[in-house]
Order: C-alpha cells, then sequence, then structure tokens
C-alpha cells in the first residue's frame, strides 16, 4: 500500500517537458520494415477506401497494441509516439521525458465492422485512466492516457464517453480521469522491435490493468 501510494505521488507529481526544453530531433524518420505480423498489411498505407484512423495510449504501447489488433474490423495497427515535440524521437529518448510524447497505438479501422465507441469502450476499460503520468508501475510521462482523434465526429465521441465513465467510475469511488483528447496531428513510428511486440513474444511483458468499471457509453 505504502509503495503504491508512493508511485501514485511520484506520477502526479511529474510535469510534461516546456516545449524549449525537448529535444530537437531523433533524427532520421522510422518506418516498418515489414508488414504486420498477425494482420499481414502495411502500417504505412495507403489505407483503403473507407477507413478511419485515431491513436489511443494507455500505457505500455506493447499489451495496448495486442488488446486492439484483436478487435474484428481493426484493419492495421502500428506503435509509435504522440502528442510531443520532438521530430522523430527514438525510444529511449520518449522514456527520458524529454521529447513530450506517449507511448501509443495508431489505428485503421472500418467504421462499419469495428465503431468508433466500439474501440473507445475498448480503451477506457483496458487501463486506469485517472492516474496521470502513470499505467500500474509503469511512472513516466511516457504513460499518460490519451486519445488523438483525426474527426470532428471521433472528437464529440470521446468527450462524451469520458464525461459517461467518470460518472461510472465515480460510483465506484474512483477519482477524476486524466486522459487527455487532442487532435492527431503527428504519429511517430516505434523501431521495428515494439511493433507487434507480443506477437514474437507471447509470454512478455503486459502492463494492462483495467479498473473493473464496465464502460457502458452509447452516442
Amino acid at each position: 500500500m505504502k509503495l503504491n501510494w508512493h508511485l501514485s505521488q511520484q506520477a502526479h507529481d511529474l510535469k510534461l517537458v516546456d516545449k524549449t526544453l525537448a529535444l530537437a530531433s531523433g533524427g532520421d524518420a522510422l518506418v516498418p520494415s515489414f508488414d504486420h505480423l498477425v494482420l499481414n498489411r502495411s502500417m504505412t498505407g495507403p489505407w483503403p477506401e473507407g477507413t478511419e484512423i485515431a491513436a489511443f495510449a494507455l500505457g505500455c504501447f506493447w499489451g495496448a497494441e495486442r488488446l486492439f489488433w484483436q478487435l474484428p474490423g481493426v484493419w492495421v495497427t502500428a506503435v509509435g509516439y504522440c502528442a510531443g515535440f520532438t521530430k522523430h524521437p527514438r525510444y529511449k529518448q520518449v522514456c527520458s521525458g524529454q521529447t513530450g510524447h506517449t507511448e501509443a497505438v495508431l489505428l485503421v479501422y472500418t467504421p462499419e465492422e469495428c465503431s468508433f465507441e466500439t474501440l473507445l469502450r475498448s480503451f477506457w476499460q483496458a487501463h486506469d485512466p485517472t492516474q496521470g503520468m502513470r499505467q500500474g508501475n509503469d511512472v513516466g510521462t511516457q504513460y499518460r492516457s490519451g486519445i488523438y482523434v483525426s474527426s470532428e465526429a471521433q472528437r464529440v465521441s470521446a468527450e462524451q464517453s469520458k464525461q459517461a465513465y467518470q460518472a461510472a467510475l465515480k460510483d465506484r469511488g474512483f477519482g477524476s480521469i486524466t486522459t487527455e483528447i487532442k487532435g492527431l496531428d503527428a504519429f511517430y513510428y516505434a523501431e521495428d522491435e515494439h511493433q507487434q511486440y507480443l506477437a514474437r513474444n507471447p509470454q512478455g511483458y503486459c502492463g494492462l490493468r483495467g479498473t473493473g468499471v464496465v464502460c457502458e457509453f452509447q452516442p
């Protein structure tokens, strides 16, 4: 209990690096050198007509990517970095807290088969969105919760689902949701070794831990 309190305080005390102090660039752009190991599709596009994109951050991206690639209607997934300042960051730079990014999963999905609301429910239920700069024992600004949208309709649904899930969490004694909702302005692919990590290492680390509170959001 003492450890959990310490981690919670440490996570909530963390602050994003100031843009003026962030690393300028990680180097050349990283591009996956292979197709998705589970879905056998390109992770870089072009995407099929009728698909939409969004990105979600819910802690370590290894387990988060596996969560989403299993959903029917998800065309492809990829892991990378969102919502920071540094161009083309590397994993070690992101983990240093000096780029401002969070670990995220890029999703390309077919709305007729997998609605954005389905993705939102999976997102909320798979992690604890009240933990600030942390998920479980993973502490740092790169583990913050976030939804990164590519349309106004997605933004509206994300905000509405956040309000609905906040009410459900409050009824169960949880605190305030710290999830950020922003436009998907840039997504930087992570290194090859992080793409579909748990497909290659089925017994590898997965930090996903939900609250046990069901998200019943319907638009």
